[in-house]
């Protein structure tokens, strides 16, 4: 069978739906505590809306300009817009269904509730009408719309009131008001009101925010009968495109960037399922939505909200505290010293992030230390990653930070930071025309008695201490010389000017990942034949590569087992006879959100390879990023992560699912005669083991 025929890739907008699939399935998983099947249901929600905003824009713009990319499985863009709407609602009527008949319920039970304003005391309603005046009504600003009133600006993703007015001659007025983001979406109704509410802040009521703007519409439109309200919802383009090598100052193009995001074309419209037709088609007229593009929704819109209520104090309602550990190594004070003896791992969010955070704050204050260079993709608020470098440049190092400004959605916070870092006297660099950088590493640069010595970490995510709680990501610490030069090279070619460099240890995108992964898994193919012992486990967030499908495909013609856990998209199709019967594609949702990538290279019995970086097989990764993949060198970690990290999340019982010819998914059980395998909660127990040699475990 032709290797390239479509029938063989899997639609990467319809693989995206199958993995929030995977994610509301585990928000209705009764085996999670309430509180986190919530969280499940407004991440489900959340995705959803970064996949309007993303991939069906993008999807919607290339069928109004004819622009057609051609995705390997040959679907034309009004082929992909119609399949996604079939798969998408059966999955939103299991969401409303999971919230209304199934966690409301069992929140009652717990003494929290979110009610309709009909269910609550007439004196709450009074408190809240209250509130409504002196906190909430100053900040509304109704426009109207009519001859004289253009038709409003609506603000992507904001929850709006489509209201219905009669002045005092009884005319019928049409006129929008915005929800203020200033507010919570779930507002609690006064305690000394609420029926065996608790006084701790552990349970009580809750009403929507828009509900109560709604009831109280006398007052903001005085003179006026209010006939009626419905609740609508907005989701906009929010993927500019930046022509960088354009723009003169590549802050500035952002800048402008974000301020257009506001004013995206609209892609989807969410109403309330009683709003009226000629309410609706008003909307969708003056938006230029089609009627596949707007969604009737049975319920409250925006459910990624919910996640506010996950702030309850409520310990009974969550998963147990996730209690981190530090490597026995990684404690004693002068990690540098460590490292000169060994390259160290890291696994979060089960390994502790702070011997990061102490490398760089430690470095900062050694005299020794002379430099410091690390690449800045997502790090959050209050970083004491940014604290370190500028403590490092006030103690006088020599600090370059390249911050990657075009990081999705944290543009603005990107922004933020290189301006402190300048005004600090960081040199901050935003790398190369054309190309986000993604690669994820910090250069340490020492002055020793032998001379020089430079220290590396290397990492499959972001210096984000906040996300290293939630996302599973793995580290290298090392003082490696060679891989140490190559990661200066990577530097200085992003900081200055450099042509093409053969790394000697790195794979470096955009030029040699693809070719990398190509020649081993190439190797592997051949040196099976002569063998048969060649075998393949990739684990990684998507695979839509299709020359690295392919060259898979063809491994496993040629009889290589391939082991492929792959979180989110995959366009690879396993089990198809002659073509990828020797395939296994498995997908791992659970507490955190899976986000290592490692790619391990079996080519016979004494040979083998193991990479790890931040990387997915995608053509944006290995075309448009700046990637760094790196090895494993030290046998004692490539046996730990292995054996304890990689074999366990491809045998995992717990939350795996298995892909089938279908592209569908299949949860993995444990066997009658066997123990059942949570893999995650096996890396909990494991934690801070991983750095022992076989003699010292």
């Amino acid at each position: 069978m032709d290797i390239t025929d479509p029938s063989l890739y899997i639609n990467r907008e319809l693989s995206w739906v199958r993995f929030d699939e995977r994610v509301l399935e585990e928000a209705l998983d009764q085996r999670h505590p309430l509180l986190e099947r919530l969280k499940f249901l407004s991440i489900f929600s959340s995705n959803l809306d970064e996949f309007f905003m993303i991939r069906m824009s993008g999807l919607y713009w290339q069928q109004q300009t004819g622009s057609v990319e051609a995705p390997p499985d040959g679907r034309t863009p009004e082929e992909q817009i119609r399949a996604v709407h079939q798969a998408l609602a059966p999955l939103l009527a299991r969401q409303m269904a999971c919230w209304k008949d199934d966690l409301l319920p069992k929140f009652r039970e717990t003494g929290i509730q979110v009610q309709p304003l009909s269910e609550i005391p007439s004196e709450a309603i009074a408190r809240l009408r209250d509130y409504f005046k002196s906190a909430i009504l100053p900040a509304l600003t109704p426009l109207a719309f009519d001859a004289a009133h253009p038709f409003p600006h609506i603000s992507n993703l904001c929850m709006n009131l489509a209201i219905v007015v009669h002045d005092g001659e009884d005319h019928e007025r049409f006129a929008r008001l915005k929800v203020p983001r200033l507010f919570p979406r779930l507002l609690p109704v006064p305690r000394e009101v609420q029926p065996a509410s608790g006084s701790d802040g552990t349970s009580g009521s809750f009403v929507w925010i828009e509900d109560v703007i709604a009831a109280n519409l006398d007052l903001l439109f005085p003179g006026c009968r209010v006939a009626t309200a419905y609740p609508f919802r907005v989701t906009r383009d929010a993927d500019p495109d930046i022509e960088a090598d354009e723009a003169a100052d590549l802050l500035q193009a952002i800048q402008e960037s974000l301020r257009q995001r506001h004013f995206g074309s609209a892609v989807r419209l969410e109403v309330s399922a009683a709003m009226p037709e000629q309410i609706r088609e008003i909307l969708a007229k003056n938006l230029h939505l089609g009627p596949d593009q707007i969604d009737a929704v049975d319920g409250p819109l925006g459910m990624a909200d919910l996640i506010e209520l996950t702030k309850l104090d409520r310990p009974d309602l969550k998963d147990a505290p996730l209690l981190q550990k530090v490597s026995p190594l990684m404690a004693r004070q002068d990690l540098f010293t460590v490292m000169q003896e060994r390259d160290l791992l890291l696994y979060h969010p089960y390994d502790s992030f702070q011997p990061v955070v102490d490398l760089l704050r430690n470095a900062a204050a050694d005299p020794q230390v002379l430099a410091i260079k690390i690449t800045l993709y997502r790090v959050g608020l209050a970083s004491p990653i940014v604290q370190a470098l500028m403590q490092a440049r006030d103690n006088g190092k020599e600090v370059t930070a390249l911050v990657e400004l075009r990081a999705r959605f944290d543009e603005e916070n990107n922004i933020q930071w290189s301006k402190e870092l300048e005004r600090a006297g960081v040199h901050v660099a935003y790398g190369l025309v054309g190309l986000k950088t993604h690669a994820k590493m910090c250069l340490i640069v020492r002055r020793e008695d032998h001379g020089l010595a430079r220290y590396v970490h290397l990492s499959t995510g972001n210096y984000n201490p906040a996300t290293a709680r939630v996302y599973t990501d793995l580290a290298l610490l090392t003082s490696n010389p060679a891989i140490a030069s190559d990661v200066a090279m990577l530097f200085n070619a992003l900081t200055g000017y450099a042509g093409e460099h053969p790394y000697r240890c790195l794979m470096v995108a955009p030029s040699g990942v693809r070719s990398g992964m190509l020649e081993r898994i190439e190797r592997v193919t051949a040196q099976h034949r002569q063998t048969g012992q060649g075998y393949i486990a990739l684990k990684l967030n998507a695979l839509t590569d299709p020359a690295c499908i392919q060259a898979l495909y063809r491994a496993s013609q040629a009889g290589v087992t391939v082991d492929l856990q792959i979180r989110g998209v995959c366009g690879l199709r396993p089990g198809v006879p002659g073509v990828s019967d020797r395939i296994t594609v498995t997908s791992l949702v659970g507490r955190f959100l899976e986000h290592s990538r490692i790619f391990y290279f079996r080519f016979d019995r004494e040979e083998e390879e193991l990479w790890m970086g931040s990387a997915d097989l995608m053509p944006r990764n290995l075309d448009g990023r700046v990637e760094a993949v790196f090895p494993i060198e030290a046998a004692h970690l490539r046996q730990a992560i292995r054996d304890n990290i990689l074999f366990p999340h491809l045998r995992d019982t717990a939350h795996l699912r298995r892909m089938n010819e279908q592209g569908l998914y299949e949860r993995v059980v444990s066997q009658p005669d066997e123990a059942p395998l949570d893999s995650q909660q096996q890396m909990l127990d494991q934690a801070g083991t991983w750095n022992q040699t076989p003699l010292e475990r």
